[in-house]
C-alpha cells in the first residue's frame, strides 16, 4: 500500500515531516535541458524558503540579499559570513528545491584555490548543493577547478552585478556586436569548463536564445528570454514588495500595498483600544 505525504510549509528542517522529500539534484537539473522549464527564485530566510520550496526546482541564496535584506547600495559589500548565515537558514526551511548559494565579491576571484576554500565553506556550513559565481572566460579555469573537486557550479554571464563599478550601471548587455559576441563566448567558456547551468542576466533576447540553443547545459534567464531553459527572479521583486524594480520584473502581487494596509488597520485598532480584544487576552481561571 502506498502512502502519499504532503509538504507541511509550517515546519522546517529542525522539525521535519514524517517522510523527508527528495531534493532536486545537479544531474536532475542537467536533464531538464530543453525540457520542462526550471523554476528558480531567491530566498534568504527560513520562512520564505518554506513558502517557495513546494513550487521551485531551485532556490538561490543570492548576494542580492545585500540590497533586499541589508539595504546596501550594491552586492559588492556582501560577505562570506552573510552568505553562510542566510544559506543555512534557507536549507533548514526547504525540502524539495536544490539550494544554490552565490559566492560574494572578493571570495573567489584571486585564484582557483581561494574559490575552493570559499566554496567548500559555503557547502559544508550550509548544506547547500551548489555555488554560483559571476564571470565568463576569465573564470573558466576556476569553474573547472571547482567542478573537478566536487563543487557544482552555476555560471552567471551578461549583466554581472558584482562588476557594477566596471560596467557603470545595470543596463542591458549585448546590444553591440562586440558585446554580444563576448557574452556568447563567456557562456560557452563556463559551460565547457563544467558549469551545470548558466544564468543569463540582462541580455538582449536574440543573444539569450542563441546561447540557450548552443549550450549543452540549461540556461536560466533573468531579463533575457522565455526561451531560456528556466527563469529566476528576486522573490521580493516579483511579489511586489518594492515600488521600484528592474524592467524585466513582472509583479505577480502587490504585497507592499497589502502589508501597508494591514499595518494601517492594526495602528488604527491600537489607537482606538479595540486591539487586543476579548479573543486576544487571557481571562483568569474560575
Amino acid at each position: 500500500m502506498s502512502t502519499t505525504y504532503t509538504i507541511d510549509t509550517a515546519t522546517s528542517r529542525a522539525n521535519p515531516t514524517p517522510a523527508p522529500m527528495k531534493r532536486m539534484t545537479v544531474p536532475a537539473i542537467r536533464r531538464r535541458k530543453g525540457g520542462d522549464p526550471l523554476v528558480m527564485l531567491t530566498a534568504y530566510t527560513v520562512r520564505m524558503a518554506q513558502l517557495l520550496d513546494p513550487h521551485c526546482d531551485m532556490l538561490l541564496v543570492g548576494d542580492s540579499l545585500g540590497q533586499v535584506i541589508y539595504g546596501l547600495p550594491s552586492t559588492v559589500p556582501v560577505t562570506l559570513e552573510m552568505m553562510v548565515a542566510h544559506g543555512a537558514a534557507v536549507v533548514r526551511g526547504s525540502y524539495h528545491a536544490m539550494v544554490v548559494i552565490d559566492m560574494p565579491f572578493g571570495s573567489y576571484e584571486a585564484s582557483p584555490e581561494q574559490a575552493f576554500a570559499s566554496a567548500s565553506r559555503l557547502l559544508k556550513e550550509t548544506g547547500a548543493a551548489a555555488v554560483k559565481l559571476e564571470g565568463g572566460r576569465a573564470m573558466a579555469d576556476t569553474v573547472r577547478f571547482l567542478s573537478e573537486r566536487g563543487v557544482p557550479v552555476m555560471g552567471h554571464v551578461g549583466l554581472t552585478p558584482q562588476a557594477v563599478n566596471v560596467l557603470g550601471g545595470y543596463g542591458a548587455r549585448g546590444r553591440s556586436d562586440e558585446e554580444a559576441a563576448k557574452i556568447l563566448d563567456d557562456a560557452k567558456a563556463v559551460a565547457e569548463a563544467g558549469a551545470f547551468s548558466v544564468v543569463l542576466e540582462g541580455v538582449v533576447e536574440p543573444i539569450a536564445i542563441e546561447a540557450t540553443q548552443s549550450l549543452a547545459c540549461p540556461t536560466i534567464g533573468i531579463g533575457a528570454s522565455a526561451q531560456c531553459d528556466g527563469q529566476v527572479l528576486v522573490a521580493e521583486d516579483m511579489l511586489g514588495l518594492f515600488e521600484r524594480t528592474p524592467r524585466f520584473v513582472k509583479k505577480f502581487d502587490n504585497l507592499a500595498g497589502r502589508i501597508s494596509a494591514a499595518v494601517e488597520t492594526y495602528a488604527r485598532d491600537v489607537r482606538a483600544r479595540t486591539f487586543p480584544g476579548e479573543e486576544q487576552v487571557y481571562a483568569p481561571k474560575n
